[in-house]
């Protein structure tokens, strides 16, 4: 980009949403327009007399030729633009053209506007028009016309739309320095030091080996429907050039009695009469279900059990199948494995109503101190939070939820492992700071980054209202096949 403008790169929206007759998605592919779009162009290179409506925005219309100028300018070479047809480039490019018919709109809606001698100031203020000593250069100026193939006039009138883009989010950008006041409030309250009293939860849990079959059978009737596991009671047959046509390779009379037993079964042929020329083992299985996630024949075929009967690639065999049965068990306690998983569930189960219980005692102002410290016994440790973003000890999203409440809050927090803590907040304590600091100064960026952001998302939505973009979708297939 010739010119570089941070303040407005810093507003880069969302790009276009319900594309295709539906509503515009606000301030879209605004980086596009401003660089990717530049001051290049084709200078000439194609155009066309089509006047034909490739969009609408409200009562405006969006041409076929006002995108083919737009075209033009973009830099982009007609081979690119060729190339990547399947890759929505069109649409793409139709974006930026909506984009920036919108922000004219609404410079035009706001009544703004700038005078020449504003533009020629930026002009002559542009470092790469001026000599070592800071002097506007004409002939560097007028060099920059001939390399990018445009004329002064040309130019100059996108200058000043650019220049009027900026107003604009100038105008919408009001406001949004924080007082200073409220950013150091902000700050001394994410870097004040936090003591806390904290113990693992985990020694309050019953044990897994606690759970009896008693307590098993009780958890699997209660939850018997999320419970049950599909079945399939199946028959099927590995298939490959050795065992079919009796050579080893891969070759044409294999692959015609493979597309034999597939029109067989297409016809409406069984499993057992499909089998009456073929010479191979039969294994059957009975009450499969998935135990693992290893890709094995068995989970093939059962992941591809909707289908009762049929021939699947299985690596470099054939798997033909036949699904006799499918229904559904509760689990199975005589199977380890499955014994252990239920163990596992209700073991998860026991901790999380063991937290709720702490935590719904603690919204209705049930829980305090003294239960704190009957529950941690002899394991409460002490810890001294210095900021919002010390998580060296709990993870990152407890410590912004301890920074918000105040002091004798209890409240359960996990670190970066999921153990879970119950904690106590014993005393809260400001801590100096220098406005000088470079941890400071940034914080300072980022709250008015922040505030700007959530002005400009504001102001999305009122574009979404306010403008309703329809796309002539046969126009824009015309101009596709105009570039094939």
């Amino acid at each position: 980009m010739f010119f570089t403008d941070q303040y407005i790169i810093g507003f880069m929206l969302e790009t276009l949403k319900n594309f295709g007759g539906k509503k515009l998605g606000g301030l879209i592919l605004i980086i596009v327009i401003i660089i990717a779009f530049g001051f290049g162009g084709f200078g000439g290179g194609f155009s066309t007399n089509n006047q034909n409506n490739i969009a609408k925005i409200n009562k405006t219309n969006v041409t076929t030729q006002d995108f083919m100028d737009y075209v033009n300018q973009s830099g982009i070479s007609l081979d690119a633009i060729r190339t990547n047809l399947d890759n929505n480039i069109i649409e793409e490019l139709l974006s930026g053209l909506i984009s920036t018919t919108l922000i004219n709109l609404e410079v035009k809606d706001f009544a703004l506007s700038i005078s020449e001698r504003t533009i020629l100031k930026t002009i002559k203020d542009n470092k790469n028009f001026q000599d070592e000593n800071g002097v506007f250069q004409r002939v560097k100026y007028e060099k920059f016309l001939l390399s990018s193939n445009l004329s002064a006039p040309v130019f100059e009138l996108k200058l000043k739309n650019r220049e009027l883009q900026k107003h604009l989010f100038d105008i919408i950008g009001a406001g949004t320095i924080t007082p200073n006041f409220l950013i150091e409030k902000k700050y001394e309250e994410n870097n004040k030091t936090l003591s806390l009293e904290y113990f693992n939860m985990e020694g309050l849990y019953k044990n897994k080996d606690e759970y009896t079959d008693e307590d098993l059978l009780i958890f699997i009737k209660e939850n018997e429907d999320q419970l049950k596991r599909e079945y399939i009671d199946f028959k099927y047959v590995v298939l490959n050039p050795k065992n079919l046509i009796g050579v080893e390779e891969f070759n044409q009379e294999f692959f015609d009695e493979i597309d034999k037993i597939e029109n067989q079964i297409s016809e409406g042929a069984n499993f057992g009469t499909i089998l009456e020329t073929i010479n191979v083992n039969v294994n059957e299985i009975i009450e499969y279900t998935p135990n693992s996630e290893a890709q094995t024949s068995e989970n093939l075929i059962y992941q591809n059990k909707s289908s009762k009967l049929n021939l699947i690639e299985d690596g470099d065999n054939f798997l033909l199948y036949n699904v006799d049965k499918e229904y559904s068990k509760s689990p199975n306690l005589n199977d380890d494995k499955t014994k252990s998983e239920l163990v596992e569930l209700i073991y998860q189960k026991g901790k999380f109503d063991f937290n709720r219980k702490i935590l719904e005692e603690i919204q209705s102002k049930e829980f305090n101190t003294s239960k704190f410290e009957n529950l941690g016994n002899n394991d409460l440790l002490k810890l001294d939070v210095k900021t919002i973003n010390d998580d060296a000890t709990f993870d990152i999203n407890s410590i912004k939820m301890l920074y918000t409440l105040p002091v004798n809050s209890f409240t359960l927090v996990n670190d970066k492992d999921n153990n879970i803590f119950l904690v106590k907040i014993n005393d809260s304590k400001k801590n100096f700071f220098n406005k000088s600091d470079e941890d400071y100064i940034q914080f300072v960026k980022s709250q008015n980054t922040d505030n700007r952001k959530s002005i400009l998302q504001s102001y999305d939505q009122l574009l979404n209202n306010k403008y309703q973009v329809k796309v002539n979708q046969k126009s824009v297939d015309r101009v596709k096949n105009y570039f094939k």
